[in-house]
């Protein structure tokens, strides 16, 4: 089993691109891993993904040397577990709100004696080699989302939980719940007291060791991002990304057409 690049990215310092999948395609998840990315996520909870779909997209990225992610629907071992085994080197878990959540989670994601992780990697083995049990706690990152006002209140306590990797941020979820419903949600935050916030987030990981994360909408935001301390920053998704190159595609076509007739 050879060891997760991303740790290797964040003991030099080396901040790390993520990259998203939401559409459940293969092919996507092939052209995506071959863009440089230095790790991709797979989007179980809010993408148009189920795990066969997503068993597949895994498959597809095993011939680049993107790190592939899973982001599951939810605190739940079995599809934690299950995501493992099918070869995702990483666990995003949303709405991770105490520390008690986070150790939970962290739990489910480790073999003992750190954690209960059931063992049957069915395809994790055959991907990683026979020596797989042995480096899997030490190999695979943990991710909380940290998305609720809940979550921060809990902050400190969520980062210094054992064996937690990082804080993944939802800005979207997070900016609807820290203003009761007043700001809409969405990327790329502007209001000073999101700001506040995710610098909050930055220098709590910081301060335990761990790694910050956070969804961006801009690779102007992400740079951004990682001036305030985050060490992984996800740009966009597959979903958006096709939707802005059509869309542009289009809108140059009719410029051009338009123009060319008057």
């Amino acid at each position: 089993m050879t060891v997760n690049p991303l740790r290797t990215a964040w003991a030099e310092n080396r901040p790390t691109l993520n990259g998203w999948l939401s559409i459940g395609s293969s092919f996507a998840a092939e052209i995506m891993a071959d863009q440089g990315y230095d790790s991709i996520g797979i989007d179980l909870q809010h993408g148009v993904v189920d795990y066969s779909a997503a068993l597949g997209m895994l498959q597809a990225m095993r011939a680049s040397d993107v790190t592939p992610l899973v982001r599951v629907h939810w605190l739940d071992a079995g599809i934690i577990m299950k995501s493992l085994d099918a070869g995702a080197m990483g666990i995003i878990c949303p709405m991770i709100n105490t520390g008690d959540q986070a150790a939970q989670f962290v739990d489910h994601v480790r073999y003992p004696p750190q954690g209960s992780r059931s063992y049957g990697p069915t395809r994790a083995g055959l991907v990683a080699g026979p020596d797989y049990w042995s480096r899997a706690n030490d190999d695979i990152v943990a991710f909380a989302m940290v998305e609720t006002r809940q979550a921060l209140d809990n902050l400190e306590a969520i980062a210094a939980t054992p064996g937690l990797d990082g804080i993944y941020v939802g800005p979207a979820d997070l900016a609807f719940s820290l203003s009761k419903g007043r700001l809409a949600p969405g990327f790329d935050r502007q209001e000073p007291e999101m700001i506040a916030a995710l610098q909050r987030i930055a220098s709590t990981c910081h301060a335990a060791g761990i790694v910050a994360a956070l969804h961006c909408a801009t690779a102007e935001y992400a740079a951004r991002a990682i001036d305030w301390g985050f060490a992984m920053t996800t740009v966009s998704n597959d979903v958006r990304l096709l939707a802005g190159a059509s869309a542009a595609s289009v809108t140059r076509f009719r410029e051009l057409v338009c123009k060319g007739g008057n």
